[in-house]
């Protein structure tokens, strides 16, 4: 702020004690007299962040706990898929079996169109404590349902929305809280979803053969009762609501040619990221024998540890470096190891080639996972980058409600692809790669738009 604001300096949140103060900054910040000059869009100034603290980092604490659980279940649909494929759905195709998870990463994403304003408007507190309990009876659920239907309700509906109503809370709530550091702290948050992902497919591969898979998936539910009560009681809004503001989803946000580019290169990224994540133990499980039936449910595990580092590193990167320069480098390593490993390992499969194979698919694991960890923990950093920080939760949920039309048609598609090729992954693995060259087409041109060509500009 100006010196000539020297009143409101002394409100502004710079440690945990003041940052606590929400109705004296409210007032400062809506009855600055230079509102309008400088503005980052909507007229409001721009707000100070504490960039640490306990206050601020005991939101990070449990927006990780949330992501822990919420996206821990989606990084662990390649186990649920491979599992009920050869169970209770075994007569259903891969296509059809892929519907119930592309209804729950759609949903995951869709109804964040809804939570984004709320979020803005109301706070967390409810989104988050209404999310835990759609995941909680999700996952409780699980080990009961036999026919198709009970899977489409119980995962497909119940745990998207469970999972919708933690995320953008958990995303949006960090934001308050980290300005240069924001890449960092979301890294941090957005990391407990691939923890869940590394723990809880080793724990039901362990636990499925001696209980059983109902007693399994609620062991899992027990755990998700610590991580959600984490969540309700540590995720929390720092700004002051927007008073008098639309809950309702505004279509003027892809007025801005970069917002519109930034959302259509999540859109192929998520269209991409979810195939490998559902499809990868089901393709070890047919390479005649190159990858072993205990190696194939480890690798969605050690995919998922590659993408726990993935999601920390590049936050901590793109604060140094640029978020999206760290982006579009990440974007680059997925293309290049869809095509590069993942592609011929699923040609060689075929001609029984083990080793070559194994070593092909573990390398994909760790480097796709890996970099594929920055698809989650950057994109709405760069999204941050391009919309007021009091409007932050409906920009980033409008960016997720598109990318969750990709993530409806993404696995049905895949599973479809394979149909034709009469069980063949090749196809799948070309599709994939093909998804992250266009999204990485369009990260490059919202650089280009903002920088131009230079290599070497901090963007």
């Amino acid at each position: 702020m100006s010196t000539s604001h020297e009143h409101d300096s002394k409100e502004s949140f710079q440690d945990d004690k003041l940052s606590s103060r929400q109705p004296s900054t409210a007032k400062d910040l809506e009855s600055s007299p230079n509102d309008g000059e400088d503005s980052p869009a909507v007229g409001d100034e721009e707000p100070t962040y504490p960039e640490g603290g306990l206050r601020a980092w005991l939101v990070v604490f449990g927006g990780f706990s949330g992501m822990m659980a919420a996206f821990g279940l989606m990084n662990t649909v390649g186990t649920y898929q491979a599992y009920i494929a050869t169970h209770q759905l075994s007569s259903y195709s891969e296509s059809s079996i892929g519907w119930i998870f592309s209804v729950y990463i759609f949903l995951a994403f869709g109804a964040g169109v809804q939570v984004g304003p709320l979020f803005d408007k109301c706070g967390p507190l409810w989104l988050v404590v209404f999310g835990s309990v759609c995941t909680f009876l999700c996952i409780m659920l699980l080990g009961i349902c036999t026919a198709y239907w009970h899977f489409m309700l119980v995962f497909g509906v119940l745990g998207g929305f469970g999972t919708a109503f933690i995320f953008t809370p958990a995303v949006s709530a960090v934001g308050h809280f980290f300005d240069k550091k924001r890449g960092n702290a979301t890294g941090i948050a957005t990391g407990g979803g691939a923890l869940g992902g590394v723990i809880f497919p080793l724990m039901l591969q362990s636990l499925i053969p001696k209980v059983g898979w109902a007693w399994a998936t609620r062991i899992q539910g027990f755990i998700y009762i610590l991580l959600l009560t984490l969540a309700i009681v540590f995720i929390r809004s720092r700004l002051p609501p927007r008073e008098g503001g639309s809950t309702l989803p505004q279509v003027r946000v892809f007025k801005d040619p970069a917002y519109a580019l930034v959302t259509g290169g999540a859109f192929f990224l998520e269209l991409g990221l979810f195939i490998p994540i559902t499809y990868i133990t089901s393709y070890s499980l047919k390479t005649n024998g190159a990858i072993s039936q205990t190696f194939a449910y480890q690798l969605l595990a050690i995919f998922n540890a590659g993408s726990f580092i993935g999601r920390w590193a590049p936050g901590w990167i793109a604060d140094k470096l640029g978020r999206f320069n760290t982006q579009i480098s990440a974007v680059f390593l997925c293309a290049a190891s869809s095509l590069g490993l993942w592609l011929p390992a699923t040609v060689l499969a075929e001609g029984m080639s083990r080793s070559t194979v194994l070593g092909l698919t573990i390398a994909y694991a760790v480097l796709m996972g890996f970099a594929s960890g920055s698809n989650i923990s950057l994109t709405p950093v760069c999204v941050s980058m391009l919309c007021p920080i009091k409007e932050y939760g409906r920009y980033v949920a409008t960016t997720y409600t598109v990318v969750s039309i990709g993530t409806l048609i993404g696995l049905p598609i895949a599973g479809a692809l394979i149909s034709a090729c009469g069980g063949s992954y090749w196809r799948v693995a070309l599709f994939t790669g093909l998804c992250y060259v266009c999204g990485l087409a369009c990260f490059v041109a919202v650089r280009v738009m903002k920088i131009g060509w230079k290599a070497s500009g901090m963007y």
